[in-house]
């Protein structure tokens, strides 16, 4: 009798769990709740689900690492959630690729985008008229160089895990967390001090659509590699076992490459390399 209950494949089953349940009624409620505020209701129902679903984040991911720590993460169960990883960025990739889609279907095909604004056709004019673009050399351009930066210290903090030093895994990822806010902080001054709004008009759209949802995924990137930061300190991590953080640097870079598309396209190519043009 004994032998039968003896686990005999690699697989983890996990224990029954309330957070799916949360997870999806928390998800509900903040859906709703954005519907009622964008139309002049109350935000209390919206916060509420935004509160859910942080607390259903941390939650799940905590036993995820309790389970880690217990040795429950097999080279199989690891497998399974490196192709899991995988296909959560493909799914961001064809995320991205609509923004982009809006974005260049707006500006190839400028004799069908219409300023709202002014209620009429933009005239085969990208940027629309009246828009005053942002120089891709100034702000952007150190964006640039910072995300870029921000790229090669996790890759530093990884190669640091792999030959086993703690020190700078840790400093690799204070550089990196930090990168990641002061891109954060210099975008927020950027769409500050832009000449043009979100609504009005299809340029501005398409762009604080495509640009805010980069800018978000770095928001999520910087607070996913804080976590691996404090489990660093922690001793979580081994050379042989870290795929907490090495999800996290997927995740990073993808943002860096979805960001060179940006401002390649959005910025330099869509100003014709130049403010106000």
């Amino acid at each position: 009798m004994a032998e039968a209950h003896v686990k005999k494949h690699d697989y983890h089953v996990v224990d029954p769990s309330p957070w799916p349940i949360i997870g999806s009624v928390s998800a509900l409620i903040l859906t709703a709740g954005a519907v009622v505020w964008m139309h002049g209701g109350t935000a209390i129902a919206m916060v509420v689900g935004f509160l859910g679903v942080l607390y259903t984040m941390f939650g799940w991911w905590r036993d995820m690492v309790h389970e880690a720590r217990s040795g429950f993460h097999t080279r199989v169960v690891d497998l399974g959630l490196r192709y899991g990883m995988i296909l959560f960025i493909a799914s961001e990739v064809m995320f991205f690729v609509a923004w982009f889609w809006a974005f260049f279907d707006a500006s190839l095909f400028t004799s069908e985008a219409i300023n709202y604004q002014r209620l009429e056709f933009t005239g085969g004019v990208w940027p629309p008229k009246g828009i005053e673009s942002l120089d891709p050399w100034h702000l952007p351009l150190l964006n640039t160089l910072i995300l870029l930066t921000s790229g090669t210290t996790v890759t530093w903090a990884h190669h640091a895990l792999l030959h086993g030093d703690r020190q700078g895994l840790k400093w690799g990822l204070w550089c990196t967390v930090l990168l990641g806010v002061l891109f954060s902080t210099l975008q927020a001054y950027e769409y500050a001090h832009a000449h043009f709004a979100f609504a009005g008009n299809i340029y501005g759209a398409t762009f604080f659509m495509a640009t805010g949802f980069h800018g978000f995924h770095v928001i999520v990137g910087t607070i996913f590699l804080a976590v691996c930061l404090l489990r660093a300190y922690q001793g979580d991590f081994t050379p042989q076992k870290h795929f907490g953080f090495e999800a996290a640097a997927w995740y990073w870079h993808f943002v860096d490459v979805v960001w060179l598309f940006l401002f390649t396209f959005v910025y330099v190519w869509a100003s014709g390399g130049s403010a106000g043009h």
